[in-house]
This record gives structure tokens, sequence and C-alpha cells, in this order.
């Protein structure tokens, strides 16, 4: 049931930790959670023991003792407390009853196919416990589970040692026997053990001279005693009299027989409406009204029990050496369909649980207590009975109204433990289906905005004193797109735009916006970092490297495109309710835009404030000279040739790369789905929390950059050698942003 599996979830998960728990879930390939009344194959709780074995690299003894102990405390939390403690005074009476306790049980676990338990006594407090379990090399189970009841229950240690395990052919097939020694020794023993002083030693002598120096006065004092109608001596009954109620002394109770039975074979059939006398041979000798009822061939003389009831449990052979060797166990019989009324066979067999079986030795016969094993008022009326069939005095009339109840109970239980798990799946795809629709937000709007506008409140505009923006586009692109297909137009734009999202997440710039062969990208907006400017001419670079994997349709040859970035203040805001926009305001805009017009084919176009925060930061720059600007006049402009300070494969975000000597974080497989970060000195400011990032952006007066001119930035570290690997998502993302120039 799925109630061992989930006691050996909650042991791993207490002892070992969730982490472990979800490692050993893995390695087993099991499902996510266990049903409580559920039942599942064995073979799943048995590879998830090995698996642990394996996890916790602990021997598959040890792991089962642990589960035993861990089992016998996870039951009394389960709510089965009070009935563990009420099987038994000692831990013999314990382990006698437990095979009736499976009994029970077996009413709401109705496919439970528990283990069989039976006791040899001995003295000095040691016993041979007979285990006797259809599952094969479960039994050190056993020794958990006994050792913490003696030491719960009743304050005793206990050892057990294996004496011998053995395979035995019964009827049901073989079954594992295992034969365990327990000695056992209370607490209270070993404290008398130890020497306490010549004190306690009188005290000890006092308490076994009081008792029989009291049996002396008394016998002389009541030498007159009237004798009682059972042959005792008078002193005996005196002794009795004294002795009673003294049981922590001397267990001296002595029960009184009648001389004859008072009751006639005919009372006792009708009072036990459910029993069967039968002998060595399994001869009936007599049998109680009620079974003779349900199964007239009792009334045959000189019939063999076992050719009309089988044995169900335990699953010996029929015969009285068996019977006798599980006297103290729970006996279930079931009659024979074949041996019933032709008009009763397409009717559930009858079935019959015994309280108990009795060996009479004077007779040499076995008398078998017992009652219908009905669990509920369907069962009772499937087999045609009814309550008064069943003695007035016998608890089945309880039972099976109250397991009725308890079985209603059971099944809104399971109806609740399915929808629990039903939720949990839900909530599990939930959880998937919202990362995917923010991943899908957050490419469109920053994070930070997307959440306040999640959560309903405004975006208030912010002002950055300076950022770094870059423009972009395809040379000849209006005569590509006249000789082309409108399909490969689309498929060339996937392809290189892809390639540069890719390059977005390797120096941790933010893509604007992209309106035909134009793609716009900006550092230092939404979190302002110093290295805006270093990570937008990285960007650069790799976008012409990329490009040369992009082929133009018309020509089969690599696309050629124009870059132009500048540096400058800008005032980024949302606008509109519907499909809102995260747009940059400001003529900084409209001069890196104006830098990419008057570009070059495959030369990266800085404007002079771009070209003063990137002196002296490992570039090589040259200058272009005096340009006519339109809109803005003469500018001295320059070319970004390459970093000197980076590899082609640091700046396309390659795994493999090496920065200064060192590896990067991690291998990338080739697929182009993993990636090495950049890191710069200032990184860290771009993996604050959502909170921080807003007040950031929204307030930039108290960024890092807040105040600065571009000669300050230049001065500037350059970025530090490291690299760190993130994943991609598997396509491209769109844009939902836009640049108002």
């Amino acid at each position: 049931y799925g109630f061992i599996n989930t006691c050996l979830q909650s042991l791993v998960i207490e002892k070992f930790g969730e982490e472990t728990w979800e490692k050993l879930k893995a390695s087993a390939d099991v499902q996510d959670a266990f049903m409580t009344y559920t039942v599942y194959d064995d073979v799943i709780t048995i590879k998830l023991i090995q698996e642990a074995c394996k996890v916790l690299g602990v021997s598959m003894e040890a792991i089962l003792k642990l589960f035993g102990e861990y089992f016998f405390k996870f039951c009394k939390m389960s709510g089965y407390d009070r009935m563990l403690r009420t099987l038994g005074g000692n831990l013999t009476e314990f382990i006698e009853n437990l095979d009736a306790l499976h009994s029970y049980l077996a009413h709401s676990y109705q496919e439970m196919n528990a283990p069989s338990f039976r006791v040899e006594r001995g003295a000095e407090g040691k016993m041979l416990l007979h285990y006797y379990s259809d599952r094969s090399g479960l039994c050190h189970i056993v020794p958990g589970i006994i050792e913490a009841v003696a030491k719960d229950f009743f304050d005793t240690d206990v050892t057990m040692d294996i004496l011998d395990v053995n395979q035995e052919e019964e009827r049901m097939g073989k079954k594992e026997h295992v034969v365990f020694l327990i000695v056992q020794k209370s607490h209270g023993q070993m404290r008398r053990a130890k020497p306490k002083g010549s004190q306690d030693s009188q005290d000890s002598q006092r308490d076994r001279e009081t008792p029989e120096a009291a049996f002396l006065r008394m016998k002389e004092k009541y030498l007159s005693v009237t004798i009682h109608a059972v042959k005792k001596s008078r002193w005996e009954v005196v002794r009795n009299i004294v002795m009673f109620g003294k049981g922590h002394l001397r267990d001296t109770f002595e029960p009184i027989y009648p001389e004859r039975l008072w009751i006639e074979a005919k009372t006792f059939c009708t009072a036990f409406p459910f029993h069967v006398i039968f002998d060595e041979s399994l001869q009936v000798k007599q049998a109680g009204v009620s079974l003779q009822k349900y199964v007239p061939g009792l009334q045959t003389q000189k019939v063999r029990l076992d050719e009309y009831f089988s044995i169900v449990h335990p699953q010996v052979t029929f015969n009285i050496f068996s019977i006798c060797k599980f006297i103290n166990s729970q006996f279930v019989l079931k009659a024979r369909r074949e041996m019933l009324p032709a008009a009763w066979r397409s009717q559930p067999a009858l079935k019959l649980r015994g309280s108990q079986m009795i060996w009479m030795e004077p007779l040499r016969c076995m008398m078998y207590l017992c009652s219908p094993r009905l669990r509920s008022l369907q069962e009772l009326e499937e087999r045609r009975m009814h309550l008064s069939d069943i003695a007035p005095h016998d608890p089945t009339r309880d039972l099976i109204l109250l397991n009725q109840q308890r079985l209603a109970e059971i099944e809104l239980s399971n109806q609740l433990e399915r929808k629990k798990e039903e939720l949990r799946v839900l909530s599990t795809h939930l959880a998937a289906e919202k990362r995917k629709t923010e991943t899908l937000l957050y490419a469109m709007l920053p994070e930070h905005v997307a959440n306040q506008l999640k959560e309903g409140r405004k975006v208030a505009a912010g002002e950055f004193k300076t950022c770094t923006i870059l423009f972009s586009d395809v040379v000849t692109f209006t005569n590509i797109c006249a000789a082309c297909e409108p399909i490969q137009i689309v498929n060339m734009l996937n392809s290189m735009y892809s390639k540069f999202d890719r390059l977005t997440s390797v120096h941790e710039v933010y893509k604007v916006e992209t309106i035909g062969d134009a793609y716009m990208v900006v550092g230092g907006v939404p979190v302002p970092v110093g290295s805006h400017a270093q990570r937008v001419a990285n960007f650069a670079l790799g976008m012409r490297i990329s490009a040369k994997e992009v082929m133009n349709p018309v020509t089969g040859e690599p696309i050629q495109i124009r870059v132009g970035i500048h540096t400058g203040p800008v005032l980024a805001g949302v606008v509109g309710d519907k499909m809102p926009r995260y747009c940059l305001f400001g003529d900084t805009v409209n001069t890196a835009s104006r830098m990419e017009s008057h570009g070059l084919p495959g030369k990266v176009h800085l404007s002079p404030t771009t070209y003063r925060a990137l002196e002296n930061q490992g570039f090589e720059i040259t200058e272009r000279g005096e340009i006519e600007v339109k809109g803005k006049g003469k500018m001295t402009t320059y070319f970004l040739i390459r970093n000197l300070k980076a590899s082609e494969d640091e700046i396309m975000g390659k795994p493999q790369a090496r920065l200064d000597s060192e590896e990067a974080s991690d291998q990338g497989s080739q697929d182009g789905k993993t990636l090495a970060v950049m890191r710069y000195a200032d990184s860290w400011q771009l993996h604050k929390s959502d909170t921080a990032r807003a007040s950031d952006w929204s307030t930039p007066k108290g960024s890092p950059v807040e105040g600065r001119e571009p000669g300050e930035a230049a001065a500037r570290p350059r970025p530090s050698a490291q690299t760190e690997t993130r994943g991609l998502p598997s396509g491209p993302l769109p844009s939902g942003l836009c640049a108002l120039l």
C-alpha cells in the first residue's frame, strides 16, 4: 500500500533531506506521490530501498532496520499509537497479537498481504520468534520494529539474532521462514543488577521475608476457616486470600472450575452459532447452528473439515500439525464453492474469521471459535445473511456497522488524496506555464516594469544621465526585398536576429526594438551600469562577426550591416495602456540613428561621446574624420576596429573561451543554446532584486553613473576576466518595445 512508500519517503526526507529523496526518486524512476489506500507493486518498494542503498552508501540490512524503527514511529504518528499499546502487557503478548492486528487492519486495507508471527516462549527473558512472509529479503525490518516497540512500550532492551533462514513450501507457494532469538532485559532489571549498597540489600531481604512471616501468622489465626467446596485445604484458601491483589510480589491466582459443564449441547451450538470442533484427522464432531445453515454439508456424519473449507490465513497446509504450529494466529477459512448447493455457487463464498483455535487435550480435539468475515452491509447482503444469524454477544455485529462508516471515510479520504494530487499536478503545470508567460513578458518589457504593471501600479518615467544606444541595418536591404520571396526575407531576418538576441544575453544589454532590418540596443538602461559603452561596443563587434554567418538570398554571399553607436542622456518610460511599450526619448536616440545611417558597410561607427567613453578601455579605434551629419552639422566620428583584450570567442560568448588564462565557468553544447556571459566590473548591478532594479531606474540619480561626464566614464575599470555560463530560450522572443526619434 501507499502507506509503506509514504513512510519510506518521510524517513528519507527527515533523516537525509528533501534533495536526497528527489535524487532517490529519480534514480528509482517512480511517480511523484503515493496514495495511502492505493495498492502498489512490491517492485516499487524494493527498487526504492535498493536505490537508497546506492545513494546513501549503506547496506541493505542497515536500511531495512532503520526503516523498521521509523515504521513504528510513523504508525504512532499516523494515529495507531493507542491501538498498538493495547496489543499486550509485555513484548511476548504484543508479538502474539500482531496477526490479530493485521486481521483487523485488513478491513481497511483489503489487499494487505501481511507477514505472520509465531512465538515460542523460553526461560530468562528469551524467546524464539518465527517470522513467515511471502516477500524474501525483508526480514531485517523485524529487528528494527521489535527493538523500537520494546524500548518505547515496555522499557526493555532486546537483542535479536537470526538463528535460521529457510524457504518453506506451503499451500500457497514458498514462504520465507526466519527464526529470531530474542533476549530481553528490562531497564529495571538492569538497574537492580547494579550494586547499590547494604541498605538496598537489607530492603530486598525484608521484602522476601515479610510475606513468609505473614503467611505463618495467618495460618495460625485462620485454621478454623470453613472448607471451600473445591478440594483445597484451609491453608491454601487463606494463602490465596492473603496474596490476592499482591501480583507485584507473587502471582498465585488459581481459577476454580466446576465438576461438570453446566450447559447442554443444543444451547452451546445456539449460543455459539459459528463454531466447529474437529479431531486430529479433521473429522467434524460438532458445528454451530448458523454454520450448519450456510454450509449444509456439515450436518452429514463423518465429514472432514478440509473437504468443505480451505485455509486462507495463515497460508499453511490444512492438517492438525500446521494448525497447532500456528495456534496463536487468527485463522481465516473459506468455504469451498463446489461443496455448496448449486443455487448458492454464484454468490460470494463464506469466509470465517477465527478468534481462537483451542486444543482440548483430554478429548484430543480442536475447537475453532469463529465469526463470518464481513466488512460491510453489502457483503452481508451478497451472502444472503442477516445480523440475526450472528450471536448477540459477537462483536462482528458492531464491527460490520462501524466498518460501514469506516469504509465511507476511507473512500472520502481516497477522493481527497486524489484531488490533492490532481491539484499538485495542476499547480506544477500552472507554475510551468506561468514561467513561460513571464519569460515572454520579460522579453517584451523590463522585468521590474512588467512586475509593476502586473500589480496595477503606474510606471513613472526615469531620466538616465548617460547610456549608450546602438542602431544597425542591412546594406541594400531594399534591393534584397525586391528580388526575393517574402519567406526568404523572413528566414534571413530571423536567422540574423536570433544571433543578435543571443549576443544581448552575452553582454547583458537591452534589446529595444526591431523594425524591418533595423535593430536597436541600449546599454545602461533600464538598469544603470558604468560599463554601458564597453558592453555595447563588444556587442557591436559580435554583430559584425555574426552577420558573416547570414547569407544574402540573392547573391548567396554573407550580408553586410552598418552599425552606429552614440552615448548620451535619455528619458525612458512606458506609454500606452493597450500593448504598452517601453520607450526611449531624447536627442541621443536621434544621434545614434544618424551614426548608423552615415556609417559604412561592415563598419562600427562611433560618435565623439562614445569614443571618449571607450578611450583607454582596450579597444582599437580609428578616426574617420569630420563629416556632415544631417541635423547635427559637422562631427568628428570614429570607427571601432576590435577589442585588444578580448578574443573573438569571448565576444561571441562561447563557453570554451578563456579570459586571462582562466576557463569559462562551464562547457556549452554545440547547438548554441548555452553561452558564456562576459563579466564586467559592475555586473553585480544587473543581478539585483526587482525592487532594487525599480529603484535604480526610476530614480537614477543615486546610480553609479549619476553626474559623471563621458571623460569620467572612460576612466572606469576594464571588464574583469571572468565568464558565466547561461542557457538560452529554445527560440527567438518577440520584442514589444519602441524608440521615439
